[in-house]
C-alpha cells in the first residue's frame, strides 16, 4: 500500500539544502544489547538538537499486530493513539556539521522497498556516509574497552577499519539490508556493532554507547560528547567490581574470563585445564552472581 500522495512518507516542511550529511542508522527491533546502541543514537539525537524531517508510511512498513500502537487512556477517555514508524531526522553536530538520522522501529514489511525509498532520499539529500549503530553479547569481561566490530560490502573500507571483524552466517536487520542499497548508489555504508559482555546484556551497559558514539565520531569527525555516558560507566565499573570482588570465586572466574578474552584477542594460546568452564560458561556465572546481588540473595 502506498498513501495517496505516491509516496511511502511525508515530509515535514520542505526538504533542507543540506553539505555532505551523514547518514546515522538505529533502528529498533534487531540485536541491541544492552540497549546500548538505542542509548547513543538518543544521546546524538539530543546533542544534535534533531528535528523531524520525513515519517515513513506506518500502513505500508508496520504491522501493527506484531506492533500495536498505544492507546493513552485517561479517566476512561481515549486520549489518543500513538503511533510507533520509523523516520528520518535532521540535526547538527558540535561542530555544526550536518547528520541525518534515521531511528524507530525497524520496518516489519516491505524491506526492500524500504530500503529502495531510503537510498533514493539519500541520493536526493547528499548523503556522504552512511553509519549504522548496533551492539551484541559477547564473552568478553567488563574490564576491558568495549570492542568494536564492522560490516561493510566493501572489501577496501573493510581494510581500512581499524575494528575487528567477523566471518559467519547470521540473520540480517534491515540496517544491513541499507548498507548493501547505499553502498550499490556509491554511497560508502558501515555498520559499527559494540560488543557487550554477556554478563550485563540485559541491563544499560554506557561504556557501549560511548564506544559506538566514539566510533562514529572516528571514522567521520563528527563530534559529539560522550563524556557523561564516561561519567556513568565509571560510576558502573566501580559498582561491578564491588560485586565481583566481595566474593573470592566470582573474582577468579572473572580473572579466567579475562585470560580468556586477552588470548583471543591476541591470538595467543592459553594453558585453561579441561575442567575449566568456558568464556561464555564463566558469563553466565557471573550474570547469575549479579542477579543474585541486584534481588539481594547470596551464593
Amino acid at each position: 500500500m502506498i498513501p495517496a500522495g505516491g509516496l511511502p512518507f511525508s515530509v515535514h516542511g520542505q526538504l533542507p539544502v543540506l553539505e555532505s550529511p551523514i547518514l546515522l542508522v538505529q533502528l529498533s527491533g534487531w540485536i541491541d544489547a544492552s540497549g546500548a546502541a538505542a542509548t547513543a543514537m538518543e544521546n546524538i539525537t539530543r546533542i544534535a538538537d534533531a528535528k523531524e524531517l520525513i515519517t515513513f508510511d506506518a500502513d505500508t512498513f508496520i504491522d501493527f499486530r506484531a506492533r500495536r500502537p498505544v492507546m493513552e487512556l485517561r479517566e476512561g477517555v481515549n486520549t489518543r493513539i500513538v503511533w510507533s514508524t520509523p523516520e528520518l531526522r535532521f540535526g547538527r553536530d558540535e561542530k555544526g556539521k550536518d547528520v541525518l538520522f534515521l531511528t524507530g522501529p525497524e520496518p516489519d514489511s516491505a524491506w526492500r522497498f524500504f530500503a529502495r525509498t531510503v537510498g533514493d532520499l539519500a541520493v536526493e539529500l547528499g548523503v556522504s556516509q552512511m553509519i549504522g549503530l548496533g551492539a551484541y553479547p559477547y564473552g568478553a569481561p567488563h574490564t576491558r574497552p568495549v570492542g568494536i566490530t564492522n560490516t561493510t560490502p566493501s572489501a577496501e573500507t573493510s581494510k581500512r577499519l581499524p575494528h575487528g571483524k567477523s566471518s559467519l552466517d547470521a540473520p540480517a536487520g534491515v540496517a544491513a539490508i541499507l548498507e548493501h542499497e547505499l553502498h550499490d548508489r556509491g554511497i560508502e555504508a558501515i555498520g559499527f556493532w559494540a560488543q557487550i559482555p554477556h554478563y550485563v546484556s540485559t541491563m544499560a551497559y554506557p561504556a557501549g554507547s560511548a564506544a559506538l558514539i566514539e566510533a562514529v565520531c572516528a571514522e567521520t569527525g563528527l563530534q559529539f560528547d560522550t563524556s557523561s555516558l564516561a561519567q556513568e560507566a565509571n560510576t558502573q565499573r566501580e559498582r561491578l567490581d564491588q560485586l565481583v570482588q566481595s566474593n573470592p570465586d566470582h573474582a577468579e572466574m572473572l580473572s579466567k574470563l579475562e585470560a580468556a578474552y586477552d588470548a583471543v584477542r591476541t591470538q595467543t594460546a592459553i594453558d585453561i585445564a579441561s575442567n575449566m568452564p568456558s568464556a561464555d560458561q564463566l558469563a553466565e556465572e557471573i550474570e547469575q552472581f549479579l542477579r543474585d546481588q541486584q534481588s539481594g540473595g547470596t551464593q
